[in-house]
Formats: C-alpha cells, structure tokens, sequence
C-alpha cells in the first residue's frame, strides 16, 4: 500500500483535484480510498465524500474530530487493515488563503505522522507568476515530490506551471482542465510548450483522429496521411468532419496549431468557424482540394472560391494559412515522432524539450511578453527550460515503492 498526500492553498482545487487523481487508478485497476484530513474548511468533509462516491472509491473522515493529525493517523491505521486490500491512500489536507505558519507547520505533522511515499502539490495554473514563490514555499516546508497544475480549462496558458517546475525541481505528473472527473491528463512537456507557443496540441490531434467513433475510410486514409508527412486540403475537410462527429468542439478545436487562442473562451465559436470552413472547402475543385499549391498562384481561384461559398476573402485566406501552418507541421519531425511516421524535413516544433533547452533565448523571443513575464522574465526560462528538458521520464518520481509503475 503507498500513502500519497495532497497538500496546497485553499482554491486551487485540491480536493476536486483528489477525486480525479482516485478516478483515473481506478480505472487503471487500482483500489484506491480517500482520507479527508482538512479540518479547517466548511464543508471539505461533504466534498471529499461526494467525490468519492462519484468516482466509486472508499472514503474515511470524521465529522466530530477536529485534529487533523490523529484524523490522518487513525484513517491510514484503519485503511491499511481493511479487508477490501487498497492499493494506496490519498490524503487530502487543509489549504488556507494564503501561505500561513499555521498550515506548514500542520502539513509538517501530517507528513511525520503518516510518513507519506508521495507529496503532490496542486497549484492552480492560472496564478501567474506568484506561482514560483507559492511553490518555493511548500517545497521548503515539505518534501514535494510532484505537482498536478489545475484550472487549465479556457484560456489560461500555465506559464506559471513552469515557474512551479523551476521551484519545486518535481515533475508536473498531471494537469487539471476542468470539473468533470475524467478532465485529468497526464502532462507531456512537448505538447505543453507546444501549446504555450500557439501551435497547438499535435498528439492530441492525432489521438482525436485516431479514436473517432466510427472508422470510415476517410478518417483511415486522413491518419494515413499523416503518418507519411501529408496534409492536403482534402485531408483538412476529412479533419474537421471528424471533429465535428465527436460532440463537443471547444476543446478539440484548442488542439489545433494557431486555434487554441483564436477560440478559447468563445463558446460555440469553434464549431462555427468550422462549419465556416466547410462551407468554403464545399465550393473547391478535385484539383484545388488535392494540390493547394495552385491557389497560391491564382487569386482569381480564391476570389471565385469566395463568391461560391458566399464568404469573404478574408475568411477564405484565413482557411488557407491554417492549412499551410498545419501542413508545415505535419511533416517536422515532432508530428513524425507522434505518428510512427516519416518527417519532410520542414520547419516546425524542436523534435523535443532537450533540444529546445539548448536555445532559451530563441523560445524566450518567441513566446508573447506577458507570458515571458509569467514565467519569471527571460532570465528564468533559462532554467525552466533545462528542467523541464530534463525531466526525461516522468514515470521516475522517486520514492514512491511499489506504486512507481503507475505513473509510467
């Protein structure tokens, strides 16, 4: 059995967060039981047990008891001598608004009485640089072995993540994008950096293609496609229809290159500007579908495009650079690393975090100046990035006995 304690502020949904973390073992053939050791805020008791009985796992609280240390220390007791057999232990712990002695000094109690395999630290990600010194706190006053960034749903970036990363020296083993229990991913720095960067998230696309609800020959040839280096605008329309038949787009749609910022917080706007850009792939030719290249040399092919489709100019030109961003893409040798296929050579993301940590500078040009401020200044990318690029397997998070295989 391996004890796993949840510690950080109050807010940055810690216990939804718990709830989550007890889904996903679960669904890994784990048996997991949640321990609520806050007794410091209203209601953390009800919450903890309300997620438990969502994601199905065994809870153990008090509602009478007021000392959080012998709550942790009679729960584990009991937990480890359940017949039902758990595989770990999650302990959720009391938050304050604000970094206070008080909290540390009752984490510190927790942590000695229950001598926990894994600490994780759950911040929210949309903090912005105050994130650094939250993490540098925690790190200080415990042990820190992992970190879960959350309320990365929308808009919010994560830069602050990073500066997390920097403070804590523990890898981000998961990201929180929204309530329900199955919004926990697991973090892949590529696809993070590739997101902050505005090129969107490729393997999640690639996974959207490659999971559709119903395998047809377009969608076969369109992933075929891709793992060869191509991208026609032929295989853009057989994209988007697959979008477009997995329910809900706002998120998909933020798993384009360039789209994550166009869309987020817009509501139904994705599947409006998509439906947008069927429309306009409705009024091409057999050869402009299959050879963009021809209407590069013709504005008069976008000027009738335009007409036939009853859209502007603009939104056509608009389609036609999200092609040709997305194209580029598909043959660099990161998009060739996700799908098992061959790279053109063409430009595109660093084939991963190594190699972009070698140019900090370059990244740091790169990335927008309120996001460079968010990650503590260009003078602190530096590190960032070589933490982050040294991450290598994030399956290895240290002390964790017999549950280390879980996270690989």
């Amino acid at each position: 059995m391996n004890i796993i304690i949840f510690v950080g502020l109050q807010g940055n949904g810690k216990t939804t967060t718990i709830g989550k973390y007890a889904h996903y073992y679960k669904r890994k053939g784990f048996k997991p039981a949640l321990l609520c050791a806050d007794t410091f805020r209203a209601g953390a008791y009800d919450q903890l047990l309300q997620n438990a009985a969502l994601a199905k796992v065994s809870f153990y609280g008090s509602r009478t008891e007021r000392d959080p240390v012998k709550i942790a220390s009679e729960g584990v007791e009991r937990l480890r001598a359940d017949p039902e057999g758990f595989d770990m232990i999650i302990v959720d712990t009391s938050g304050r608004h604000k970094q206070e002695s008080a909290l540390f000094t009752e984490m510190e109690q927790i942590v000695e009485a229950i001598k926990p395999d894994q600490i994780v630290f759950v911040m929210d990600g949309s903090i912005g640089q105050a994130a650094h010194d939250q993490a540098l706190a925690f790190k200080k006053a415990v042990k820190v072995g992992a970190v879960i960034v959350t309320k990365l749903d929308g808009h919010t970036k994560g830069g602050g993540a990073l500066s997390a990363v920097a403070a804590t020296q523990s890898p981000i083993i998961f990201l929180g994008t929204g309530e329900h229990l199955d919004n926990l991913d697991t973090f892949e720095p590529d696809t993070f950096v590739s997101k902050l960067l505005g090129m969107g998230d490729l393997k999640g696309m690639v996974d959207i293609i490659s999971n559709a609800v119903t395998k047809d020959a377009k969608t076969e040839e369109l992933a075929k496609h891709l793992q060869e280096g191509k991208f026609s605008l032929r295989d853009m329309y057989a994209q988007f229809e697959t979008m477009l038949n997995m329910g809900p787009l706002n998120q998909l749609v933020e798993k384009l290159p360039g789209y994550g910022q166009l869309m987020a917080g817009k509501g139904d706007e994705g599947t409006k500007k998509i439906k947008t850009f069927l429309v306009i792939l409705d009024s091409m030719t057999d050869e402009e579908l299959d050879n963009p290249k021809v209407l590069s040399a013709s504005p008069s092919r976008i000027e009738r495009i335009a007409r036939g489709s009853g859209r502007s100019l603009r939104d056509v030109n608009e389609l036609l650079a999200q092609h040709k961003m997305f194209e580029g893409l598909v043959g660099s040798p990161g998009m060739a690393a996700l799908t098992g296929g061959k790279a053109k050579g063409g430009k595109g993301m660093p084939k991963n975090l190594q190699q972009m940590a070698k140019n900090p500078q370059q990244l740091a040009s790169m990335l927008p100046p309120e996001l460079v401020k968010q990650m503590g200044g260009a003078g602190n990318i530096n590190q960032i990035m070589k933490q982050m690029g040294g991450l290598g397997n994030l399956g290895n998070l240290g002390n964790l006995g017999n549950l280390g295989g879980m996270f690989k």
